[in-house]
């Protein structure tokens, strides 16, 4: 399998790490809910991750709930010594699966311990508070009282860095006034370029941006775009895309998720793909096509 040490690292809280890791997400069943429909292809693709390099996994306990994080500990545990684990907390999901808020400070001590309990931790490396005002993205109002509860957690040693996610500029802004914030993890990528300003001024500070949905939002019109560059790079539309986010700034963090080995091959080998200038440019027009 491809090693991965061509993306170079960054500093992720007190850890430098892979600037292309692995989400897990996909592990779970349809939906993200439920249990994966092949337990030991997921558990695979875990053990798969770790031996080709990746040292950096993105999870969450309402995964499934509770599926991903229950297969990363029967896959990996003891873990790697180099393995670094982030979660994210703030929302959890009804009976049916929907998609909930859950930020008050009983919520949240509540995730924080259940993430323990199924990744087998003793401390949680980095937690991500993914604000919740609306489901579908960031909606602006004050993070305070969320990631105040946040903070006295990890003031207990629960939880050693925090990040944000769903977030706009203006919370960052705020979160950044409360605590020392590891990370931000919002959708961004080549055609939905919202965090450009925000990405870049992290940059500046040294703190990781940690973009979701990668392929998300496109056009057919912006499709084949990515599409003709693929072909003539020779890769796929989904490996350029990734390669193209490694090199718009090197604060960039990916955690490609997928449940198939054969998937994972392919996100990893983007960290290998050059892209021209030329080709940087024409892909940068997906970004402002109308």
């Amino acid at each position: 399998m491809t090693n991965i040490d061509q993306a170079g690292t960054f500093q992720l809280g007190s850890r430098p790490v892979k600037r292309l890791g692995y989400g897990a997400m996909q592990l779970a069943g349809p939906g993200v809910f439920g249990p994966p429909r092949d337990r030991d292809a997921a558990l695979a693709v875990l053990r798969a991750a770790v031996t080709a390099g990746v040292d950096h996994i993105d999870t969450s306990d309402f995964y499934g709930p509770h599926v991903t994080n229950q297969l990363i500990r029967e896959a990996l545990s003891p873990y790697p010594a180099n393995l670094t684990l982030v979660t994210k907390i703030g929302a959890r999901r009804d009976e049916k699966g929907a998609w909930l808020p859950a930020f008050s400070a009983e919520a949240l001590t509540q995730a924080v311990h259940d993430n323990l309990r199924n990744l087998g931790l003793d401390a949680l490396e980095v937690v991500n508070l993914r604000i919740m005002f609306d489901v579908h993205g960031p909606a602006e109002g004050s993070i305070e009282a969320p990631l105040t509860a946040l903070t006295e957690l990890q003031r207990r040693g629960l939880v050693r860095h925090i990040g944000l996610s769903n977030v706009t500029a203006a919370q960052v802004a705020e979160g950044r006034r409360l605590c020392a914030i590891a990370c931000v993890q919002n959708q961004y990528n080549l055609a939905y370029r919202g965090d450009d300003a925000l990405i870049d001024a992290l940059a500046r500070d040294g703190i990781p941006y940690v973009p979701f949905f990668p392929l998300g939002g496109f056009s057919p019109l912006q499709s084949s775009t990515l599409s003709g560059v693929a072909e003539r790079l020779g890769a796929t539309p989904m490996q350029v895309a990734l390669a193209w986010l490694l090199r718009r700034s090197p604060n960039i963090l990916l955690i490609p998720g997928t449940s198939s080995v054969a998937h994972l091959r392919e996100n990893l080998a983007a960290a290998e793909l050059h892209l021209p200038d030329e080709t940087m440019a024409e892909l940068n027009r997906i970004g402002t096509a109308a």
